[in-house]
């Protein structure tokens, strides 16, 4: 666990809301949640699960909202809609969040430092039975904590908040587990590359062979050489194959259908 857990008793509970998008996430929902039991408000928004997702979430004393049909980003911001505190942490069921982003988290909403609209979170990546230091996942900062006035894109595929002009950057970190192993990669990154040729397709963007041919070989290069994902071993080849895979089957997509 990231975290030990905390007595909802004996520990004042820091005045934030964290909301976690799920959809069949029975495996890996307790550790997410188990994570931020310091926060004030937990609000899981679940697409329809078919498993046990929103009964452990319940049980775990969170808030359960369920919302089908909707983008990634129109979950969190529905779940951010009702939340009760100012401050918002957005967060994955594959992810937890580390004492040390506890500590920083409180220390912005006791005003102990300059605020901004929103700030960067580091990611931490573990995959193929390590972390992953290099390469793109060695370098991963998302912005996930948050004014309660900010909203999503409605991207399928890496949606991010609009018009954001001030961020800054908090101590501690977000672990994240994105792959249960290869198998799950590969069958994740297939709904994703759809995902993102269907949102490519809606900004009247075109495939071509010429792209299926050079942006997956940039991809390749810019992830093991130029981002040094070779220094992850085995992994980090893998991790800039598949992911150069990705980007072909991306535009792929994006030309056939």
């Amino acid at each position: 666990m990231a975290n030990a857990v905390l007595d909802p008793i004996s520990v004042a509970r820091i005045p934030v809301t964290v909301v976690i998008p799920t959809l069949n996430e029975a495996g890996r929902i307790a550790s997410a949640i188990d994570s931020v039991r310091w926060a004030d408000e937990v609000i899981v928004v679940d697409a329809g699960s078919g498993d046990a997702t929103a009964l452990i979430a319940r049980r775990m004393s969170a808030r359960v909202m369920t919302i089908t049909g909707m983008t990634i980003g129109a979950q969190r911001n529905a779940g951010i809609a009702e939340a009760r505190n100012d401050w918002i942490l957005a967060l994955d069921a594959d992810e937890e969040a580390t004492p040390e982003l506890r500590d920083s988290i409180a220390s912005l909403c006791a005003g102990r430092f300059a605020q901004h609209r929103a700030f960067r979170v580091r990611s931490r990546n573990w995959h193929l039975g390590r972390e992953l230091r290099h390469g793109p996942w060695g370098h991963d900062w998302k912005v996930r904590v948050f004014s309660r006035s900010e909203r999503f894109s409605n991207a399928r595929v890496h949606e991010n908040l609009e018009s954001l002009d001030d961020v800054g950057a908090l101590d501690g970190a977000l672990l994240h587990h994105p792959y249960r192993d290869l198998s799950h990669q590969i069958v994740k990154i297939a709904q994703y590359a759809k995902w993102a040729a269907e949102d490519m397709r809606a900004r009247g963007k075109h495939g071509s062979v010429f792209a299926m041919l050079t942006r997956p070989t940039w991809r390749f290069v810019r992830d093991y050489f130029v981002l040094s994902g070779w220094k992850d071993g085995r992994a980090g080849f893998i991790v800039a194959t598949v992911s150069a895979f990705s980007v072909f089957l991306k535009y792929a997509m994006l030309l056939l259908y």
